[in-house]
């Protein structure tokens, strides 16, 4: 099981240098640079090679990187993997700074996407993001990348002697209970723009030359392989993160094939999806007609592509809960270390049918690993993917499918150590097509 837990040794590492959006891009393109993709400019002219390999970036949260087929691509199309790099987490407000009783200082925030609430209490957490500061071009502001890295905050929970049903449940008011506790208010402190004040100094700049930023939480421990027999990895971020460093790591291995292989990592699927980096957004199907007209092909030949290429949806899965069996469909009962899963829903929320869940069946079959099938319970409403959004903008077939997890949107989520390493095996699979 060594290269099992190498790898998931390397997810560890991967995500605890991604505490957001714009470190997990940044942590990619250092990746692709040191393993020689070239970085290519939206405003600028492309000029491809084949075999050659390259990305391109959107907001810096959103990162295409690509290696050119050796066949002509309106006949061989393109192998796509998408992913995303956000996960639900909470985003700092302008003018944080709360005092409560001349005492203590909070810093008001609200919920970004759809964690679970109560996972975040009582947790080392810390502030990471994108800060934007003052430029002579006013339209293209300064961008720094900001991480706090230490322990620096933290939501409090309260005493059970003060809320004797806490076990019962309770609702948590994003408003007032979520609030991150940051310091003690002493004579010498400066109420006003405290936060600012310690980005400059993390940033080694002036406070005023801070325009705004778009900072957010994220928990601070770093994650563990857990299990008496290593089986099990506990991080946060698995939904989307684990998916993004499997495509990425197959993507920089894949050998130079006919088709065009493709690594597609969206911003802003945890709410919707619908931004100019999300996959709702048209940046997915504009970066690959560009790849088409760089090539001296025509608006006939990127459709003639499209109609020959394939994407596979890659979100984390639900994996059958030991303790909430009840919740699962009666049939399909996917389990960790079981393999990938194919994800299906009757009503398109996710975007497998028998044609494209054969395919991806087939391929796993190829390279010798395990699959399972998930479907929701027909009294439950489940969730859905970047799947059936990409497809909204480019009628590629396509499959979802994920690595099976369990405590989705918790600030610590669990996966298994074989599955990431099946899920990436069915990825170079893929790419080698």
């Amino acid at each position: 099981m060594t290269r099992e837990l190498d790898f998931a040794t390397s997810l560890l590492d991967f995500i605890y240098e991604s505490p957001t959006q714009f470190h997990a891009v940044d942590s990619l393109k250092k990746i692709l640079l040191e393993k020689g993709f070239k970085e290519l400019k939206s405003k600028e002219r492309w000029n491809v090679e084949k075999g050659g390999k390259y990305f391109t970036t959107k907001n810096d949260s959103a990162l295409v990187a690509f290696q050119l087929g050796s066949g002509e691509i309106e006949e061989k199309g393109f192998k796509i993997i998408g992913a995303h790099t956000d996960t639900p987490t909470f985003r700092i407000k302008p003018n944080p700074e709360m005092v409560e009783g001349d005492t203590y200082l909070r810093l008001n925030t609200e919920v970004y996407g759809g964690p679970i609430l109560n996972t975040w209490l009582d947790r080392p957490l810390s502030i990471a993001g994108r800060v934007s500061i003052e430029n002579s071009d006013i339209l293209n502001p300064k961008i720094q990348l900001l991480n706090i890295n230490k322990p620096v905050l933290i939501i409090p929970n309260i005493a059970i002697h003060m809320n004797k049903k806490v076990n019962q449940g309770i609702e948590l008011n994003k408003q007032q209970h979520t609030l991150p506790l940051a310091s003690i208010i002493t004579e010498e402190f400066e109420k006003n723009n405290y936060l600012v004040n310690i980005i400059a100094k993390e940033l080694n700049i002036k406070p005023e030359s801070i325009i705004d930023f778009d900072l957010f939480l994220y928990e601070y421990n770093k994650g563990n392989i857990i299990g008496f027999n290593n089986e099990f990895i506990s991080t946060g971020k698995l939904d989307d993160l684990a998916m993004v460093h499997a495509g990425i790591n197959s993507l920089i291995e894949a050998p130079i094939t006919e088709g065009t292989s493709v690594m597609a990592c969206f911003d802003n699927e945890e709410i919707g999806s619908r931004t100019k980096q999300g996959a709702a957004s048209p940046m997915l199907k504009n970066i690959l007609e560009r790849i088409v007209l760089a090539q001296n092909k025509n608006r006939e030949s990127f459709m003639m592509a499209l109609d020959n290429s394939f994407i596979i949806s890659a979100d984390m899965a639900h994996a059958l809960h030991p303790n909430y069996s009840d919740k699962h469909d009666p049939t399909n009962k996917p389990v960790l270390n079981g393999g990938p899963v194919i994800k299906i829903n009757a009503n398109q929320s996710y975007t497998t049918d028998s044609d494209s869940g054969a395919v991806y069946e087939m391929i796993c079959r190829k390279a010798g690993i395990p699959y399972q099938k998930f479907v929701n319970r027909s009294d439950e409403r489940g969730g859905s993917t970047i799947g059936p959004i990409s497809s909204s903008q480019l009628d590629i077939r396509s499959i979802d499918i994920g690595g099976p997890m369990l405590g989705m949107h918790s600030i610590r989520e669990l996966c298994g150590v074989k599955d990431h390493y099946y899920i990436k095996k069915s990825f170079d699979q893929f790419y080698k097509l």
